[in-house]
């Protein structure tokens, strides 16, 4: 019969091989949850959960973009559990936007759509952000415009106007998610070519318009969707 002190054992032998697997990158991503919820839960068994809950968001980034209520909702994960999972997904994104501070916002653009995709990938709403930029393509603010349903998000082109002549922005970045499958639709190229044709009257131009949609970001200056703005 295995007592406490042999699980213990074997818990503690197993979470030593997961470090050493991380050390030698060697984690699959289920383990590399599995070896975060060992920190959020240090005397428990973690391995099941993890397994659990990688089945059920299949990507670490959508359990992490996940609001606190609802990581709870998780049999297993508890507030300490949910308050670390948002901690490291916070920390992530100060890194990101560190970066966006200090170079243009394109200047990487693999670093650019990664934050896009930790930033509204996953989420169960849709949420619409702008970044507004300097001459130099530079980070002025990065705001949360407005969070919808499940497959509307309100865009207000006045306000978005109004803050970016507050801030004396030269550019902006539009960024939305569809929490369901597909690219983007017909009223948010329409919305897209309202905001860019009222912001250029203040020589102000929509650089573009990203959307991150079932792990893929679509950007509609790449699929030419804005070549319909009065020039």
């Amino acid at each position: 019969m295995t007592n406490n002190k042999d699980l213990q054992s074997l818990q503690q032998g197993h979470r030593a091989r997961l470090r050493k697997k991380f050390l030698d990158e060697q984690l699959a991503e289920y383990e590399l949850l599995e070896l975060l919820l060992t920190y959020a839960i240090p005397r428990r068994d973690v391995h099941a959960l993890a397994r659990r809950l990688y089945n059920k968001y299949k990507n670490i980034q959508y359990l992490l973009a996940e609001p606190i209520e609802s990581l709870m909702e998780n049999e297993g994960v508890k507030e300490n559990t949910a308050i670390f999972f948002k901690l490291i997904h916070k920390l992530t994104q100060l890194e990101y936007k560190s970066i966006f501070d200090a170079k243009p916002i394109f200047y990487d653009y693999d670093k650019m759509v990664n934050y896009c995709k930790i930033l509204v990938g996953g989420k169960t709403i849709e949420e619409f952000y702008v970044f507004y930029l300097d001459k130099d393509f530079k980070l002025i603010s990065q705001e949360l415009h407005s969070t919808g349903t499940i497959n509307w998000a309100a865009v207000y082109v006045r306000e978005i106007t109004k803050r970016a002549l507050t801030l004396n922005a030269r550019h902006i970045v539009l960024l939305h998610n569809h929490p369901t499958s597909g690219s983007f639709s017909t009223d948010d190229i329409e919305i897209t070519h309202e905001l860019a044709n009222i912001l250029k009257d203040f020589d102000i131009d929509v650089l573009d318009h990203l959307l991150v949609s079932d792990g893929i970001v679509y950007s509609a200056k790449n699929m030419f969707l804005l070549d319909k703005i009065s020039k």
